[in-house]
């Protein structure tokens, strides 16, 4: 009976020595990826599946090679909650990381929450692929303190300052537009930015610059990212005279703004940066009083910025059931930033991947990557706004569908003439048009 006791217990002994050998070895044939967000908002499911998309793809055709091994991709999920809580993101980033060993980490959506994970991720030395967050800070960390930072990288949206950039000259097209068609001679502006940080740098921004466009600058709001009532801020906008409205929403506020905006029939264009406004559901979200909304964004219908964006826009939309907002750019992290640079690396290493990575120019779904370098030549792993790289796009709401009308033969400069395949002209609301056409 000993013998047959000590006989089984060996068994056992090699049994589970054997199953954990196997489950070491099968977990070395898997890339693990943290997708990171706000998984109960929109932001969050474009994390999402932007990263569902690239892992089936990836893994379709035989997973990453990485040196003479052929790795799936696994995604792990993490609600940040980031929204309501830093130091929920800060958890379930210790836990994607800790806990479930992830190899990289692609999403995260508010800067102030980001700036927290990004510490984590750091600290174990787990390259971050910034799919949300705009603060320029970011990414001037890693050029400040390059041996912590160096693992974090951006992929969309340019940095605040380059989104200020953009949705000034999507300020200036639209106000062409009215003075061409309307025979307003001075554009009046109203500012109005969410009270978040990524936004912070965009008051004063505006407060420089439009009056050196020639326009000006009646007043400045900062409303809730969360109000679900701004009908105070639009009377007072109303009583100003603008002609534009300049938005800077990154959240939920841009859906009863662009309602109610369209409830009193506001003689005033709203152009800027409204997150809700690229999605499909800002139509019903706001029962088609958003019609006319200008906004800054990465993907439309039917407009190419390169050879990959139709069959992802176009294979997101079939998937899912909609165009896919900006924070879905955990697909370009995962397939071009991570998979491709692995399999040039044919490696893991973070150190290695960060030296080819930093390097590299390649392609996205909506653009060309380029990491930037500061004055000093030093790496910023922020990406290169401009034409032949990332430039985004103006979109607006016409009559229930969603088009791109910017860049439409934008000149930056002598020669250069910006066009991408699908673009449509902007139109102006017909309330705006009777107020002001003489």
């Amino acid at each position: 009976m000993r013998c047959f006791k000590k006989g089984v217990f060996v068994s056992a002994l090699i049994f589970f020595f054997t199953v954990s050998l196997w489950v070491t070895a099968f977990a070395q044939d898997e890339i693990k990826i943290g997708v990171i967000g706000p998984m109960k908002f929109v932001q969050g499911i474009g994390h999402w599946n932007g990263a569902v998309m690239a892992a089936d793809e990836i893994n379709a055709k035989g997973g990453v090679k990485v040196g003479n091994k052929m790795m799936k991709i696994k995604l792990i999920q993490a609600d940040s909650n980031e929204f309501l809580s830093v130091t929920d993101a800060s958890n379930a980033m210790e836990r994607l990381i800790t806990r479930d060993k992830v190899d990289f980490v692609v999403g995260g959506f508010r800067t102030e929450a980001v700036m927290a994970m990004q510490d984590i991720a750091m600290d174990k030395r787990v390259i971050f692929i910034g799919c949300g967050a705009a603060h320029p800070e970011l990414c001037e960390r890693v050029a400040k303190y390059y041996d912590q930072y160096k693992y974090f990288f951006r992929m969309t949206p340019f940095n605040s300052t380059y989104l200020v950039r953009a949705a000034f000259i999507h300020v200036a097209t639209v106000a062409e537009v009215l003075k061409k068609e309307l025979g307003i001679e001075k554009i009046k502006v109203a500012f109005v930015a969410e009270k978040a940080q990524w936004a912070d740098p965009m008051v004063p921004a505006a407060q420089a610059t439009l009056p050196k466009m020639g326009m000006e600058l009646v007043g400045v709001w900062r409303p809730s990212p969360v109000a679900t009532d701004v009908t105070a801020e639009l009377s007072a906008i109303q009583r100003a005279g603008a002609h534009i409205i300049f938005t800077v929403f990154s959240s939920s506020v841009g859906i009863p703004f662009a309602r109610q905006g369209g409830e009193l029939k506001i003689p005033a264009m709203q152009v800027g940066i409204n997150v809700e406004a690229q999605k499909a559901e800002f139509w019903q979200a706001t029962r088609g009083m958003g019609n006319y909304v200008v906004t800054s964004s990465t993907y439309a219908e039917g407009v190419e910025q390169n050879e990959f964006t139709k069959p992802f826009v176009e294979g997101y939309k079939k998937r899912f059931g909609e165009v896919p907002t900006y924070t879905a750019g955990t697909y370009d992290a995962i397939r071009f930033a991570i998979a491709e640079t692995v399999e040039m690396a044919g490696t893991l290493n973070s150190d290695k991947i960060v030296e080819i990575l930093e390097n590299r120019v390649y392609k996205s779904t909506s653009s060309t990557i380029k990491y930037m370098k500061d004055n000093l030549g030093r790496h910023l792993h922020d990406i290169t706004f401009g034409p032949g790289y990332a430039t985004g796009l103006a979109v607006q709401w016409q009559d229930g569908n969603l088009v791109g009308v910017w860049p439409n033969q934008w000149r930056p400069a002598p020669g250069v003439d910006v066009t991408y395949k699908g673009m449509k002209p902007i139109k102006i609301p017909p309330w705006m048009i009777k107020a002001y056409k003489k």
